[in-house]
């Protein structure tokens, strides 16, 4: 995982991977500003499905961009307070374009053809991420913890 540096800490990220999206929508549109991506990681072999606010980030068809999942935005590792506080201090989300915090509420695993997977689900106030994949990443999540996905085209 990747580590950014800061004075004399760092913040360390629970996932971190280049995606490209494959398909918009594909259970139909639901929402006028809202659009779930189907997109795939390149690292990791991951699929994920995300709910994002396409009037603010609009997302297209073969665009890549990196997604991180991180428990705090605090440069020096520092846990989250939970409160937004304006000002000057640098964080993790000043090098990115779109950031929501949201909750891990479920955690599963299943097995096809001898292979295993694991689903993370977040949900970032209502907007939805499923992620799967590696049982070895879904290890480093707990249930009813606290995230922020973090997104940047590439």
């Amino acid at each position: 995982m990747a580590m950014y540096f800061a004075s004399a800490r760092m913040v360390e990220t629970l996932f971190e991977d280049i995606f490209r999206v494959e398909e918009l929508d594909p259970d139909g549109k639901k929402f006028d500003k809202v659009t779930r991506i189907k997109a795939k990681s390149e690292q990791f072999d991951m699929l994920m499905f995300l709910d994002i606010n396409t009037d603010i980030y609009p997302m297209h068809v073969g665009e890549k961009f990196m997604m991180v999942l991180a428990s705090t935005l605090n440069l020096d590792g520092t846990p989250d307070t939970g409160y937004y506080t304006q000002g000057n201090r640098k964080s993790l989300a000043d090098k990115f374009d779109y950031v929501m915090q949201g909750k891990l509420y479920r955690i599963s695993e299943e097995s096809s053809n001898k292979q295993v997977k694991a689903d993370i689900y977040v949900s970032f106030g209502g907007l939805l991420m499923m992620l799967k994949g590696d049982p070895s990443i879904a290890a480093r999540f707990e249930l009813d913890q606290r995230l922020f996905i973090l997104l940047r085209k590439v």
